[in-house]
């Protein structure tokens, strides 16, 4: 009797173990499905920034500066990294665009423009997009990290050396939470 209660309780280990490991498997897999849901409206974002700069070219031509820092934060951000530097180029690519939005209070047939509305129209909903995706992301990344430190399933992680993913973050700087400031 006593070896079958041994026997019943090394079964219930075994599987709480594999329960364990096949849940860090699950959140994983979800993390990664929404790193490549953010990858996905990043895409979008690149292939949609060309468009916009050439309308506005030809409104703003003296603004060629303005222009130019938006084409290089969107080369740096396609050339990828770690979470933290893609959140650190996303960051300057949403400052460039804000300062090419700005230029169209400054150009009036620029915001009249149909393709600038609807170029500007599809990038902030693409921000938005990227916004929902990062927070799914983090929540994703949240949970891994609770199932990576909490009591028993620590034990787990620590023995298939699972390990935390990096949130993607805004970059803690006062100028990430300032207002553009455009001058002429």
């Amino acid at each position: 009797m006593s070896t079958l209660i041994l026997l019943g309780l090394i079964v219930v280990a075994i599987l709480w173990a594999i329960g364990l490991y096949n849940n860090f498997v699950k959140l994983i897999a979800r993390s990664e499905e929404a790193w490549a849901d953010i990858e996905v409206q990043l895409k979008r974002r690149y292939d949609l920034i060309p468009n916009l700069i050439e309308t506005v070219k030809g409104y703003a031509k003296h603004e060629e500066g303005t222009l130019t820092k938006v084409i290089e934060a969107r080369n740096m951000a396609m050339k990828g990294g770690s979470i933290g530097e893609q959140a650190q180029a996303q960051n300057m690519i949403t400052d460039a665009l804000k300062s090419v939005f700005a230029l169209s209070e400054a150009y009036p047939d620029l915001k009249a423009n149909q393709n600038f509305a609807k170029l500007q129209d599809e990038l902030t909903d693409t921000e938005n997009k990227i916004q929902a995706a990062r927070r799914f992301y983090n929540g994703n990344v949240r949970d891994l990290a609770i199932a990576i430190a909490t009591f028993p399933s620590n034990l787990i992680a620590n023995m298939f050396h699972f390990s935390k993913k990096e949130y993607f973050d805004l970059p803690d700087n006062d100028a990430a939470q300032e207002n553009v400031q455009v001058k002429f």
